[in-house]
């Protein structure tokens, strides 16, 4: 048996109720030629899933190395080069080639033509030329930790990067560069399916949030994707022929590079967070069984998000010398791009309140995530003040801040879709009582290992560096300790998943009795989405009118 039926196996005889019915898009064909050269967007939704996984894997990986290292205050596990690689590539592996894609393809490429009612993407070839170009360029990246490494942490910053690393900074390099392309790839597909693909009566207003959320992340890949790509690449001429943009002895500034890298790198914040948003939108009314309050808002504050978030990158300069008018400007700017945030956290709370709540796995994380995301959402403020941002900026304070946003709130996002959809994905149950065990792990270690470096960054610990003061010993080994929790709560999920694949039970169409054109074909859908194609004439997440239908 190969390798891809293997993951994807499932018994081979179909019940009785499919006789007849067209191959769902798992049993159409069976080669690895079909998968490695399919057109089919859920097909390559599954290629991404598997690809990030292994991304996903390989930065936790590092982070847990990293977490031992720092167990000791005086660095006599890793040399200062091994942790700095470590670093390096922990944060370029997470950001980049994990929470950077994670969720836009694959929840989005398997899910938003079906919840459009569409039979594909717009440009299916693109979408797969969009998983190799992924695929080449992380490999690539990849590459230089078996030739030794790169150590100028994930944001690059000159001149170290230019001038003084000793390390393969250029295939690095190289390969973020061309990781960029896919995302513009797929945002460019995404961007053409919602305006030309959708079901007749499937209005603007009649999408589910998922949709815009996708629609507003594809914006920011089109929009901000191409300046970080003509950064890294200046980067990459500075390092190979010295031709001095970011070197002040040859005429060029550094800083200009942080202002390159952060025009893209706040949007690209929002390209991981908006589109947990999105999942959590659909989440929260098919566990509270009721109608997503303030649908309209929530819209409009997708867009908003994705919009302000261009105007914000200079709150991560505050402390290199920018002028106090211009940093005045980014912290009101900051404060007023929480507005959308608040928006969303207060429209779920409200969704959930007296609602028929069934605390699920998908509910748990998700519930997860609103008060990981507020928590990270409150501290965010904090580093926009200017006065406070002085004294934390470069510690622990920030990297837990980051930390609960990125991973607290896209990782659980992730999790939590992953639950949701997986009967949709594989028509197949996974076992519940264990996706509730993995949520509390998840939860827990998450919390154990983060919180305390607030305390950490408060108290002065900067980031970046493998040696500390013996005072923060207690703190590191807290932080550490919560990471081996964490660590479990990831690896149940991956066994029992895959364990579902083979003995799961099969999936009705509609396990949570949810809203959208996803849950109205089968599980796992055809070929081509639905039997016959679908007419919208029912509003979103009107479940009232899903009662009185029934």
């Amino acid at each position: 048996m190969s390798l891809t039926e293997t993951l994807l196996h499932r018994d081979p005889s179909p019940p009785r109720s499919t006789i007849g019915r067209p191959p769902d898009y798992l049993h159409d064909e069976h080669t690895l030629r079909s998968w490695f050269f399919t057109i089919d967007h859920k097909r390559i939704a599954i290629l991404y899933l598997l690809a990030i996984t292994c991304f996903f894997v390989l930065g936790s990986v590092a982070a847990g190395l990293i977490r031992l290292s720092l167990v000791v205050p005086n660095g006599q596990i890793f040399s200062n080069d091994t942790y700095n690689k470590l670093f390096t590539i922990h944060g370029v592996v997470m950001v980049w080639f994990f929470l950077i894609p994670s969720i836009p393809t694959t929840f989005g490429n398997f899910l938003l033509p079906i919840m459009i009612g569409a039979k594909d993407v717009a440009f299916p070839r693109l979408n797969r030329l969009s998983w190799y170009i992924f695929v080449a360029g992380a490999l690539f990246t990849l590459f230089t930790v078996v030739v030794g490494g790169v150590d100028t942490g994930w944001t690059f910053y000159a001149p170290f990067s230019t001038t003084f690393s000793n390390s393969w900074v250029i295939p690095a390099l190289l390969g973020v560069i061309v990781v960029g392309f896919s995302s513009i790839l797929t945002g460019l597909n995404f961007v053409v399916t919602l305006h030309t693909m959708r079901a007749p009566g499937m209005t603007w207003f009649r999408m589910p949030i998922f949709c815009w959320t996708m629609y507003a992340t594809s914006l920011i890949f089109l929009l901000a994707t191409p300046v970080i790509t003509i950064a890294l690449l200046l980067l990459v001429l500075e390092r190979a022929f010295g031709i001095g943009i970011f070197d002040p002895a040859l005429g060029g500034d550094p800083v200009l590079f942080e202002h390159l890298f952060w025009f893209y790198s706040h949007p690209a914040v929002y390209i991981m967070v908006l589109p947990g948003m999105g999942v959590i939108s659909e989440i929260v009314p098919a566990f509270a069984q009721k109608k997503l309050f303030g649908y309209r808002f929530v819209a409009y504050a997708s867009i908003g998000l994705a919009s302000l978030t261009f105007f914000v990158w200079g709150h991560h300069m505050f402390v290199n010398g920018q002028s106090e008018t211009a940093s005045l400007t980014f912290s009101v700017l900051s404060f007023a791009v929480a507005v959308p945030s608040a928006v969303k956290v207060y429209n779920w709370t409200a969704t959930i309140y007296k609602g028929s709540i069934k605390l699920d796995t998908p509910m748990l994380y998700a519930m997860g995530y609103i008060g990981l995301f507020v928590l990270g959402g409150l501290t965010g403020l904090f580093l926009a003040t200017l006065s406070i941002d002085e004294h934390v900026h470069n510690t622990y304070f920030v990297v837990a801040h980051f930390h609960y946003i990125m991973v607290g709130g896209t990782a659980l996002a992730f999790l939590g879709g992953l639950h949701y959809w997986w009967p949709k994905f594989t028509g197949r149950m996974y076992p519940e009582g264990w996706g509730r065990v993995s949520a509390f792990f998840i939860f827990v270690g998450f919390n154990a290992t983060f919180f305390p470096q607030f305390i950490l960054g408060y108290l002065g610990m900067p980031r970046r560096y493998h040696t500390y003061p013996p005072e923060f010993q207690l703190l590191n080994i807290l932080s550490s300790a919560g990471s081996l929790i964490l660590a479990l709560g990831y690896i149940f999920p991956m066994i029992y998943l895959v364990w579902s694949l083979r003995f799961g039970k099969r999936a009705p169409a509609n396990p949570w009795h949810a809203r959208g054109l996803e849950w109205m074909t089968t599980s796992p859908p055809p070929k081509h989405n639905f039997a016959t194609p679908p007419t919208v004439d029912f509003e979103p997440y009107d479940y009232r009118e899903r009662e009185s239908r029934v």
